[in-house]
């Protein structure tokens, strides 16, 4: 048997594959008539909270004929094992293997959102309880966002990107650090970022001292620029980087230099509270669209007068999470 397909990060998917995906998107957003996932089922694995990702997964899945089972880790099962050749007398009855083993015969495709450990940024940036699934696994897994990426963001931002501007190359795209008293995992932008770049985009990364990106992210997107034509600047000074940007793209990451360490971390944040988007800044862009993946805390990351005014993006990047999932799920299972 052929190893399955899957979709961990965006770079399991090659070039062509990529842009593939995002036609057949654009397509299925006017007529998904036609394409069918009719005998299909998809299991999705909840260990953390989800609202966007589940909700748009489950209909993309019902609306093209096939079936969704979602499992909850705090209601519906337990703590799954990863590490390989222990000796499991601790807290986990059942080992990933073992679990990833019994569903492959149930579910057509595997979606996971695993829980980060939290403590670590050197542990918890290996992927492992991902990347054990798709060891282990005998059809498609498929990454619901983990601690290095969030592919089904970055397909969607992608989408929306091409329905904004048009052809991609060139065009520049502002990154923005913004705080939040609970910032997210810096998933969304690594994934974004290589995205962006494989697309020829410039790209202009703003955060303040301490938040930058995960050091082998960052070396393979100037390789991805180099070999695209785009370019890559990273910790600029918030007003250069959105400086004749056409996108500005808002979202609060963690410091790798305080992770782990929640009273440090919070310290470092409050002293931050210029970090924000209103409509001085996106006045600086280049009629500059908002972009966030969302959930978003309104006039503390961005205020209410750009998140609800003309230049807006959000809504129709939440809605792109659907089609492209669609397009991703009819590309992997249909193969």
């Amino acid at each position: 048997m052929d190893a399955p397909a899957h979709l961990i990060r965006l770079g399991n998917l090659s070039q062509e594959r990529l842009q593939q995906i995002l036609e057949l998107a654009l397509r299925l957003k006017q007529d998904a008539a036609g394409l069918s996932l009719t005998g299909h089922t998809l299991g999705m694995l909840f260990f953390r909270g989800s609202l966007r990702t589940r909700a748009s997964f489950e209909t993309a899945v019902h609306q093209l004929g096939g079936h969704t089972v979602n499992l909850t880790a705090t209601s519906d099962f337990w703590e799954l094992e990863v590490r390989e050749g222990t000796v499991m007398d601790g807290r986990a009855p059942e080992h990933i293997r073992d679990a990833a083993a019994v569903l492959s015969r149930y579910f057509d495709a595997l979606a996971i959102r695993p829980a980060p450990g939290g403590r670590s940024w050197a542990a918890d940036r290996q992927d492992a309880q991902i990347r054990s699934w798709a060891d282990h696994a005998d059809v498609p897994v498929i990454n619901m966002e983990s601690v290095l990426w969030h592919p089904l963001q970055a397909l969607a931002d992608l989408m929306t990107l091409r329905e904004t501007l048009g052809e991609l190359p060139k065009k520049r795209i502002a990154i923005v650090w913004v705080r939040s008293p609970e910032p997210a995992s810096p998933s969304v932008v690594h994934s974004l970022l290589h995205g962006s770049l494989r697309c020829g985009m410039n790209v202009a990364v703003a955060h303040p001292p301490g938040f930058e990106l995960d050091p082998e992210v960052l070396s393979e997107a100037h390789e991805l620029a180099s070999a695209s034509g785009g370019e890559l600047q990273t910790g600029l000074p918030l007003e250069q980087a959105v400086e004749g940007a056409h996108v500005l793209y808002a979202r609060s990451w963690h410091s790798l230099e305080t992770y782990g360490n929640p009273t440090l971390a919070a310290s470092h944040r409050s002293r931050l509270t210029e970090w924000h988007v209103d409509e001085r800044l996106m006045a600086l862009g280049s009629e500059a669209r908002l972009m966030h993946a969302m959930p978003i805390r309104r006039n503390l990351e961005v205020s209410d007068a750009v998140l609800d005014g003309p230049r807006s993006s959000i809504l129709q990047q939440a809605e792109n999470r659907l089609h492209t999932q669609k397009a991703l799920l009819t590309t992997l299972l249909r193969d």
